[in-house]
């Protein structure tokens, strides 16, 4: 039986209006692959309703540790429409009992970039923290796409070049430079 956590924390509104969700379960040892599988029927039905912008699952760094569930949507409705859907309680309905919640975090701004691998802090940064550290991340991405790639993309239509430095840019800040920025100054955004 899965247990829900009687509260939700969530972040200040960003202009666009996306919510994404960062969800925590426990897992008992030996029943991983179940609730991987669990969480992936989750995932995958959830990304069939409209306004849903993405999904992902992550494993724990280390065993015994939490699994990460993360959904976007594109707007407080969209995600609001998922929550009470018959097909997201069916899912929970299945669920074996061999996982629970922990925790759930609204996020709806940048904050999400800035959450670290080995635990959830009680709030987000500083807003001048997170700029702060946005700006050592985007200036040599920036200094790289001005210095080394214009050169090769001065010959594209401007809208596809665009799309290119974009692709590349939300890429690197995602999966490279954030992640490895918050592993180094991580005493520094969540001092405990």
């Amino acid at each position: 039986m899965t247990k829900s956590v009687g509260h939700e924390r969530r972040s200040a509104p960003a202009p666009s209006g996306e919510v994404g969700l960062l969800i925590s379960r426990q897992v008992e040892p030996g029943h991983e692959g179940d609730f991987e599988a669990w969480a992936h029927g989750v995932l995958d039905a959830a990304a069939t309703f409209p306004g849903h912008l993405g999904y992902g699952l992550f494993r724990p760094s280390r065993p015994g540790e939490p699994w990460y569930l993360v959904h976007r949507f594109q707007n407080a409705e969209a995600h609001a429409r998922w929550d009470r859907s018959a097909e997201r309680a069916a899912w929970f309905a299945r669920a074996d009992g061999h996982h629970r919640e922990v925790d759930r975090r609204r996020l709806t701004g940048i904050e999400g970039w800035f959450i670290p691998p080995s635990r959830l802090p009680a709030s987000p940064p500083p807003r001048w923290k997170t700029t702060l550290t946005a700006v050592l991340g985007i200036f040599p991405i920036s200094l790289l796409t001005g210095t080394v790639l214009a050169p090769f993309l001065t010959g594209l239509p401007l809208l596809l070049r665009t799309t290119l430095v974009a692709v590349l840019f939300s890429s690197l800040m995602t999966y490279a430079v954030m992640p490895t920025l918050t592993r180094i100054l991580g005493r520094w955004l969540y001092p405990r």
